[in-house]
């Protein structure tokens, strides 16, 4: 009865009717729709300014749930956490690592990282760093099976592929700016881990598609040899990148705030 005075109350300010009432439904009336819409905004800063004003001269606090990819989990953001801690030591930091696209809102996800070209829907996003990918073999898998000099001799070797959709058989290349073109992969071993992809290139058993970020180390190390370094190739796009992903732009806490700002900063540098 309370709630109902009051949209009454608020319907008598504003001279017309927020909602249509039967004794069996409730629904919201095409003025009271455009209304909410033109209002959310402000009700979003007035949150906004809220939370600004609390955390004004504090240190940012509070447990903070971030989810990304069990590889860019352990090769990434791992290494990045003893700054972190340094930086932020009133942040609990709970880093939930997958693989699938876990819902955000459902699941009270603060933050994900997504590895991908340009994200699609109502999420926020905004790149944290660009990634390519590139086709990596073992030194040893080259002296048995040779150096292929152009991406096309791929279609005739075993490949080491990935599972995920889109990755498992067709690769792209592009050579300067000329058109791309696909070429088909096949072979006996697939995977969806990418660390599992990385370790079977290393081991001998083929070449793989696997991005930069993941075999870094290896390619300069020795464990894994780049082939074809003057072509660009990808599997889905040429515009891939590490993406943050967060559920509103309007009401972002201080703590994801400034983890986005660290993470935007630690990963271009390194």
């Amino acid at each position: 009865s309370a709630v109902s005075r009051s949209v009454a109350a608020t319907e008598a300010q504003l001279g017309f009717r927020l909602f249509q009432r039967t004794t069996r439904r409730l629904s919201v009336t095409g003025a009271g729709s455009a209304y909410l819409e033109r209002i959310s905004p402000l009700l979003d800063g007035l949150s906004q300014a809220a939370e600004d004003a609390r955390s004004e001269g504090s240190a940012p606090s509070g447990l903070l749930r971030l989810t990304a990819s069990v590889a860019f989990s352990e090769v990434c953001l791992l290494p990045l956490l003893p700054v972190f801690r340094e930086q932020f030591p009133g942040i609990t930091l709970e880093l939930i690592p997958e693989d699938a696209n876990t819902d955000l809102v459902a699941n009270r996800i603060d933050l994900a990282i997504r590895l991908a070209d340009a994200p699609r829907g109502d999420l926020i996003s905004t790149r944290l760093m660009r990634t390519r990918y590139l086709v990596c073999a073992a030194p040893g898998w080259l002296a048995r099976c040779g150096v292929p000099d152009h991406p096309g001799l791929l279609a005739q070797m075993a490949c080491l592929r990935s599972a995920l959709p889109g990755f498992r058989d067709r690769w792209i290349f592009r050579h300067g700016r000329d058109e791309p073109f696909e070429v088909p992969v096949d072979g006996w071993f697939l995977t969806s881990s990418a660390l599992s992809l990385r370790s079977a290139a290393k081991n001998g058993l083929g070449p793989a598609l696997l991005p930069d970020w993941l075999v870094a180390r290896d390619l300069r190390d020795g464990n894994l040899t780049q082939l074809f370094p003057d072509w660009q190739c990808t599997a889905t796009g040429f515009s891939t990148g590490a993406w943050a992903l967060y559920p509103s732009r309007s009401f972002l806490p201080r703590k994801v705030r400034v983890t986005l700002d660290f993470l935007r900063a630690e990963l271009r540098n390194r």
